[in-house]
């Protein structure tokens, strides 16, 4: 397995609660390996309707969104939790394996925050990441680079 070199801030004020929500078992160690080397806190759900209770119930700072999930997709989930006030300003990062053509602009149209095509590149998954856990909650608004 690869290894990960923390690269993050140390900075006990910047959020460190993500949510990844994929049902494959093998990206979901990944995932967790991956932020849990960066001193991220990873809660886990491996399907749709427990991504959207554990999203509603533990407020995470960060959501790692699979799109294609049992229960309910990972579009209706962010399509609900952007609607939900309390749930609105939580950044989501689509990582799926549809990179087809539209389907990019598909996903962000949905509500979701950033973008990443599966297989991801680690350390750019990492910065992207990074990005969202370091920004005011304010901002976050503004557009964040996806990586397709």
């Amino acid at each position: 397995m690869a290894s990960f070199e923390a690269s993050g801030s140390d900075a006990t004020d910047v959020p460190r609660t993500v949510l990844v929500v994929e049902d494959n078992e093998l990206n979901m160690k990944l995932f967790s390996a991956m932020l849990s080397s960066q001193g991220y806190t990873v809660i886990e759900a491996t399907d749709g309707n427990l991504g959207l209770a554990l999203a509603q119930q533990r407020h995470p700072n960060l959501i790692i969104m699979d799109i294609q999930l049992p229960g309910m997709t990972g579009i209706e989930i962010t399509q609900t939790l952007k609607a939900d006030a309390a749930t609105q300003t939580i950044p989501i990062i689509a990582t799926t394996a549809y990179a087809l053509k539209g389907d990019q602009e598909r996903i962000m149209a949905s509500g979701c925050d950033g973008y990443m095509a599966k297989p991801i590149a680690i350390s750019e998954f990492l910065a992207l990441v990074a990005s969202f856990m370091t920004r005011p909650a304010a901002s976050k608004s503004a557009p964040h680079p996806s990586v397709a």
